[in-house]
């Protein structure tokens, strides 16, 4: 049940319909996983502690760095030299007290990947780099969990969900194959925060439309966002019969 602090703290979102009581609840019995606690992840980790996400398992190697900070908001000066988990940890439980936080701070090979994804009902996707994708997603597609993916560098971004608990649903590895361009990262090709913020927070809110059980999430279609332009554009994607991820051979 909710308490009478969390009703009176989430209560603008338990007003409107789609969400009500009921998916505050779902969204307070939900855990998950964000992968990488830097641009994207730093929005995704602000917004779905102060929805009441009732547990979210963070996971980043990496320390906080100066040139970080432009964008990854979550972390602040005082950060600087600390591992973005503890950096996180901080800034969220001052957040929300309400929530547990789980903390991943080695970085994760395939069977600890495996696990830990086993352990949550979602994953965000919030790396910087393809192989990290590609282990996420392939853990994913075994464990059956639904994977919020986003990327963003110099003035583009774009965002999937990609939901293995649905036939028609295309993996990652259908849309992007053996990788693209988006290897390159952000201390390589630059990027604008604003455009990593406002890609981590779509993929929160697909997030919460996932588990709390409301509207259209993006399951085979690719959003594309020119941020130079400030156009959005949607792109079809179907699955890959013979992905060697998702397809029938590695059902």
């Amino acid at each position: 049940m909710l308490n009478d602090q969390e009703l009176l703290r989430y209560s603008r979102q338990i007003l409107l319909q789609h969400v009500d009581v009921d998916g505050q609840l779902r969204l307070k019995q939900s855990r998950v996983l964000i992968v990488g606690l830097g641009g994207l992840g730093s929005p995704v980790a602000l917004y779905l502690a102060a929805a009441g996400i009732g547990e979210l398992h963070l996971a980043d190697f990496d320390t906080v760095d100066l040139t970080n900070l432009q964008r990854q908001v979550i972390h602040d000066t005082d950060s600087v030299g600390q591992t973005k988990v503890d950096s996180a940890l901080r800034r969220l439980s001052a957040i929300n007290p309400e929530i547990q936080l789980v903390a991943h701070r080695a970085a994760l090979d395939e069977d600890s990947l495996a696990a830990v994804v086993a352990a949550v009902d979602l994953v965000l996707d919030c790396s910087d780099n393809f192989s990290t994708r590609e282990a996420v997603n392939a853990a994913c597609v075994a464990a059956e969990k639904p994977l919020v993916s986003g990327a963003a560098i110099r003035l583009e971004g774009q965002l999937s969900v990609f939901d293995p608990r649905r036939p028609d649903s295309p993996c990652y590895h259908c849309l992007y194959g053996h990788g693209s361009e988006a290897e390159l990262t952000c201390s390589e090709a630059g990027v604008i925060g604003p455009l990593v913020g406002l890609v981590g927070s779509l993929q929160a809110l697909e997030a919460m439309k996932l588990l709390a059980g409301f509207g259209e999430p993006l399951v085979g279609r690719l959003l594309l966002i020119d941020a130079l332009g400030s156009r959005f554009r949607e792109l079809r994607v179907k699955r890959d019969p013979a992905c060697r991820v998702c397809g029938p051979k590695h059902a």
